[in-house]
C-alpha cells in the first residue's frame, strides 16, 4: 500500500510513515534499514548522534532503490551548533551517508541553556544548506513554542517540520497547535511511548475490535491526526506490523478517546527541551 505524503509548507512532499533508527546499533542498522525498505518504508530518519549514518548509507546504496526514491532526515550533533561547525557537521553528514544532499535537516536540539541561547545563528546555518542544495528541506527538532515564535522574528525560513515528542500520553497540543496554525508539520518521536501505552485498556479495547495490535492502533491514531511518524525495530514482523496500519478503520470517536489519554508534563518520556542541555563529549 502506498504511504499517503504531507505537503511541506516548502512545497515538497515527505513520506508521513518512516522508519526510525535511534538505538539501533551500527552493526545492526544496514539490515534493518533493508528490512524497512523490503516491507516498503520509503522514508529513513537518522542523526548523527544516533553513530549509524554510514549504515544508513550502506542500506541505501546496497538496496536496489534509486536515491530519488528515499526520503533520508538526518539531524545535526548538539556539539556543532556554531555555524562554521555546523558547516562541517553538515559535510560529514553528506559523506557518512554517501549522498549529496539529505532531503531534510533538522536542529536536533535547541540547546536554550547552551552557546548563549543562540540557536538562531545555527538555524541561519541551514537556511544556508536550503539554499545550496545540501539540503533539500530543513526543520528542527524538540523546538518548543517560545523557540519557534524566536525563530519567526529573527529568521527568513519557516522551518518544515518540528520532530517532538508525542504520543497518546503526551500529546504536546500547544506545540502541535502553533505548527499547524504556521504550516510547520509535526514530526512525532516515541510514537508508542517506547511501549508504555500498549497495555492502555482504551487501546486495548480499540485494538480488540478492529482486530489490530494496540501499537498499529496507536500509529494509527497518529496518522489521523496529521502527524509523521517513524517506529523503529529489528524484529522484522514488528517492522512489517508496524508499516500494516493504513487499514485499522479508526472513528473520529476512536481518535478523540485516544487523544483524550493525554497526561500533560506527567506523560513525557523523554527531556524537557527548555532544560536539555546535553553535548556529546
Amino acid at each position: 500500500m502506498a504511504v499517503p505524503t504531507i505537503t511541506l509548507n516548502d512545497g515538497r512532499a515527505i513520506p508521513q510513515l518512516g522508519f526510525g533508527v535511534f538505538q539501533i546499533e551500527p552493526e545492526n542498522t544496514e539490515q534493518a534499514v533493508l528490512t524497512a525498505f523490503e516491507a516498503g518504508y520509503r522514508h529513513i530518519d537518522t542523526a548523527e548522534m544516533y553513530g549509524n549514518e554510514k549504515e544508513v548509507g550502506a542500506a541505501v546504496a546496497s538496496s536496489d532503490l534509486d536515491r530519488s526514491d528515499v526520503w533520508i532526515t538526518s539531524k545535526l550533533n548538539n556539539g556543532f551548533h556554531r555555524p562554521d561547525d555546523a558547516e562541517r557537521a553538515m559535510d560529514r553528514t553528506l559523506a557518512d551517508l554517501g549522498t549529496d544532499h539529505v532531503d531534510l535537516f533538522l536542529i536536533h536540539w535547541p540547546l536554550p541553556t547552551q552557546y548563549d541561547g543562540d540557536y538562531v545563528s545555527t538555524w541561519k546555518a541551514l537556511e544556508k544548506f536550503k539554499a545550496d542544495g545540501r539540503a533539500r528541506s530543513i526543520g528542527v527538532s524538540n523546538f518548543q513554542v517560545d523557540h519557534l515564535e524566536r525563530l519567526a522574528r529573527e529568521c527568513d525560513v519557516v522551518p518544515a517540520v518540528n520532530q517532538i515528542e508525542v504520543h497518546p500520553y503526551f500529546t504536546n497540543e500547544a506545540v502541535r497547535a502553533y505548527g499547524n496554525e504556521h504550516g510547520i508539520a509535526t514530526e512525532a518521536w516515541s510514537p508508542i511511548a517506547q511501549g508504555g501505552v500498549l497495555k492502555d485498556p482504551v487501546i486495548s479495547e480499540i485494538a480488540e475490535r478492529v482486530g489490530k495490535s494496540t501499537a498499529q492502533v496507536t500509529l494509527a491514531w497518529h496518522i489521523a491526526r496529521g502527524d509523521i511518524i517513524f517506529p523503529k525495530s529489528v524484529t522484522p514482523e514488528r517492522v512489517r506490523a508496524n508499516f500494516d496500519i493504513f487499514d485499522v478503520g479508526l472513528t473520529e470517536e476512536d481518535v478523540r478517546r485516544i487523544t483524550a489519554l493525554d497526561k500533560g508534563e506527567d506523560g513525557r518520556t523523554g527531556p524537557n527541551p527548555d532544560t536539555f542541555d546535553m553535548i556529546p563529549s
